[in-house]
């Protein structure tokens, strides 16, 4: 009985404390925003959920304790009102909560987006060669499909080592070239799907430097000398990559970027994949992805995923090479670009803004 009476006294305590704190802030500051005066945040989330769980369901079975009908009253009147507020504080605590919100809200956008016009974000037909950037783990159950410019090098590593099996290796010790790898499978019908995005605009810019800034063999020859041609002045461009390097000729990105507007470009051919619009390489109106990475959280992204498939004390993810482009700098590089181009430019990736949840740059689509 001793023991019994100790603890609702100790119950009471907490009551006091709560509701001061409630009362003061409540009314003092018009919200809830700061009900945790004075106490760590997270004792504070475990002292609201254990309060509300205990009261609920053991204090107001003793009635003698008629004040407990008031606080339980004033509770749950507050609890109403701050419910959003005091599940999201709370979940921030508890990281695996939190990113699966973040999916789930990841997730929701995309079915929102393609249910408003499904029709237009589907190709007529996908064929089978269609989806040759989705690449398999039957023995997790996993299809990732790989957006160029993505964090694609370390993910190709990730599921390369996923496919070797136990005991695991770590990812950035791989050395074979995993973008022409023969070990890497492609397309299957598997239950878990992901994918990882990046902002349509800062996509363009890491394509045109790694492409075109320096010496490259393939990409030269077939698509730097016709932009040089059509966009950049040159009757007869340098033949060569290592010729125009030497010379220093090269497209600039404002010639990129006349390249990827003009309405013609895709009548000759589709676009490369390096630039091709995410959806248009991924079908997440076709697919239903089980996991969405983006490029600005890719390492807690990664972290997460591991959770999922229970593999986070097998594997590390090799942390990437941190060379983001700023808001700043996406300014800078579209500097030279008209207004009329950029307006143009963002028609044609405003799926990719809408889908991955990427604010529109209405910085740039201004004068």
């Amino acid at each position: 009985r001793k023991h019994i009476l100790i603890f609702f006294n100790l119950i009471k305590l907490c009551d006091y404390f709560i509701i001061y704190n409630i009362y003061f802030y409540y009314h003092k500051s018009g919200h809830c925003a700061s009900f945790c005066h004075g106490s760590p945040t997270s004792v504070c989330a475990v002292i609201w959920t254990f309060h509300f769980q205990f009261s609920h369901n053991v204090l107001l079975v003793s009635m003698g304790h008629i004040c407990k009908l008031i606080l339980k009253s004033f509770f749950i009147f507050f609890y109403q009102q701050c419910y959003q507020l005091i599940v999201k504080r709370y979940i921030l605590f508890l990281p695996e909560m939190r990113m699966d919100l973040v999916q789930e809200e990841r997730k929701q956008l995309i079915r929102e987006v393609c249910h408003g016009d499904k029709e237009a974000l589907l190709e007529k037909e996908i064929g089978y060669n269609k989806y040759h950037h989705l690449i398999v783990d039957n023995a997790h159950g996993i299809i990732y499909c790989f957006v160029p410019k993505v964090a694609c090098t370390n993910l190709k590593k990730f599921m390369l080592i996923l496919k070797k099996g136990e005991p695991y290796g770590d990812p950035g010790n791989v050395t074979e070239d995993v973008h022409t790898s023969g070990a890497i499978t492609f397309l299957s019908s598997l239950p878990k799907h992901e994918i990882a995005v990046i902002n349509p605009f800062v996509r363009l810019i890491s394509a045109y430097r790694n492409k075109f800034e320096h010496i490259n063999d393939f990409f030269y020859p077939t698509y730097a000398r016709n932009i040089l041609r059509l966009y950049g002045n040159y009757s007869n461009p340098p033949q060569t990559a290592r010729e125009a390097t030497a010379l220093g000729v090269r497209p600039s990105f404002k010639n990129f970027i006349q390249y990827l507007v003009d309405s013609k470009t895709e009548e000759r051919s589709p676009f490369d994949e390096h630039w091709r619009q995410m959806y248009r390489l991924c079908y997440p109106c076709a697919i239903e992805f089980d996991f969405i990475g983006h490029q600005e959280t890719l390492q807690e992204d990664a972290e997460h995923l591991l959770r999922i498939l229970k593999l986070q004390k097998d594997i590390r993810f090799p942390h990437s090479y941190v060379n983001m482009t700023s808001p700043d700098s996406v300014e800078n590089w579209f500097g030279t670009v008209s207004l009329e181009d950029r307006k143009t430019l963002y028609k044609i990736y405003e799926t990719d803004f809408k889908l991955f949840g990427y604010k529109k740059p209405e910085e740039l689509l201004r004068n």
